[in-house]
C-alpha cells in the first residue's frame, strides 16, 4: 500500500517570535495599567513597565514586517501569526503615537487654571500629595503665557446667580463625574466656597488634582477652576480639557437650577385694640 506524502511548508520563526513578543507586550501593558490604577507600586516603576511594553510592541511590529518578506520569498507558513503581531502592536502603539503628536504641538505645562493671577489654592490636596509629586504652587506668569497661547478658551465663569447656587451646581457636577472629593467648604459671607477633588485619566488612571473656587462678585458669582497633574512636566492637554469640560457642565447645571426664592417678610400682627368698657354708667 502506497502512502501519500503531503509536503507542508515550515512556519516562519520570525512570525512565531513576532506574535510571542506582541503578546508579551500586551500583558506587560495591561499589568502596568493595573499597577497604576490600584496603587500596588509607585508610579515610576509602572511607567517604566509600560515603556518597556511599548518597546516590545515596536520590536514585534518590525519582526512581523520582516516575517512578511520571508514568507513572500520562501513560501513559508505563519501569515496569521504575523498579522496577529501587527494588530496587537498597532493597538498598543496607536495611542502613544497620538500623544507624541500632541506633545509636539502643545506647550510643556501640567497646571491649568482659569485665574493665573490669583489661582485657587490646594489645601487638603497639598497634604495628600506625595513628596516626589509636582509642586502645589502655580508655576507663574511664564506658564500663564503658555497656557493663554495654547488654550485661550480657558476662562472663569461669571454667573448671574448666588454663590450657594453656583457651589451646589459645581458639587453636583463633580459628584456625577465620580471624582474623589477630599474637601468641600460651602460659601458664606466674606468666605469663598471651595471643592477639592481627585480625578483620574482615562486609560492609565493617573491622579490629577482639581479645585473649584466659588467667589461672590458685584454681578453675581465668579467660579474659578484649577487642574494639575501630580507627576510629569507635560499633561498632553488633559488638564485644559478637564477644566473646560467642567466649566461647561457647571454653567449648564446653573442654567437649569431654580432661582432662589425671595424671602418675604412675615408681617407682624397688630396688637388688638383695648376693649371699651360697655358697662360704664
Amino acid at each position: 500500500m502506497l502512502r501519500r506524502y503531503i509536503h507542508v511548508e515550515p512556519t516562519s520563526k520570525l512570525a512565531i517570535w513576532a506574535r510571542r513578543m506582541a503578546l508579551f507586550a500586551l500583558a506587560a501593558a495591561f499589568l502596568s495599567i493595573i499597577i497604576v490604577r490600584w496603587g500596588f507600586l509607585e508610579i515610576k516603576p509602572a511607567l517604566t513597565t509600560f515603556g518597556g511594553a511599548l518597546s516590545f510592541a515596536g520590536v514585534a511590529l518590525l519582526l512581523a514586517l520582516a516575517a512578511f518578506v520571508v514568507i513572500w520569498r520562501e513560501g513559508l507558513q505563519g501569515m496569521g501569526y504575523a498579522l496577529a503581531a501587527i494588530g496587537i502592536s498597532v493597538v498598543l502603539l496607536a495611542y502613544p503615537a497620538y500623544l507624541g503628536y500632541k506633545a509636539y504641538k502643545l506647550p510643556w505645562i501640567y497646571d491649568i487654571t482659569t485665574d493665573p493671577i490669583d489661582p485657587p489654592r490646594y489645601e487638603a490636596l497639598a497634604r495628600l500629595r506625595p513628596r516626589d509629586a509636582n509642586p502645589v504652587a502655580y508655576a507663574g506668569l511664564y506658564a500663564a503665557e503658555l497656557q493663554r497661547s495654547a488654550y485661550p478658551e480657558v476662562e472663569p465663569l461669571d454667573e448671574d446667580t448666588s454663590p450657594q447656587q453656583a457651589y451646589n451646581a459645581a458639587l453636583a457636577v463633580i459628584t456625577k463625574r465620580r471624582w474623589t472629593i477630599v474637601n468641600r467648604i460651602p460659601p458664606v459671607p466674606r468666605r469663598d466656597g471651595r471643592i477639592e477633588a481627585v480625578a483620574r485619566t482615562a486609560i492609565m488612571g493617573f491622579r490629577e488634582d482639581v479645585v473649584v473656587r466659588v467667589r461672590a462678585s458685584e454681578d453675581g458669582t465668579r467660579v474659578d477652576i484649577r487642574s494639575s497633574s501630580r507627576y510629569g512636566s507635560f499633561d498632553f492637554g488633559s488638564n485644559a480639557s478637564r477644566v473646560q469640560a467642567l466649566a461647561d457642565d457647571i454653567d449648564a447645571a446653573i442654567g437649569v437650577q431654580k432661582p432662589d426664592a425671595p424671602v418675604i417678610p412675615v408681617p407682624k400682627k397688630a396688637a388688638p385694640a383695648p376693649k371699651r368698657n360697655q358697662d360704664r354708667r
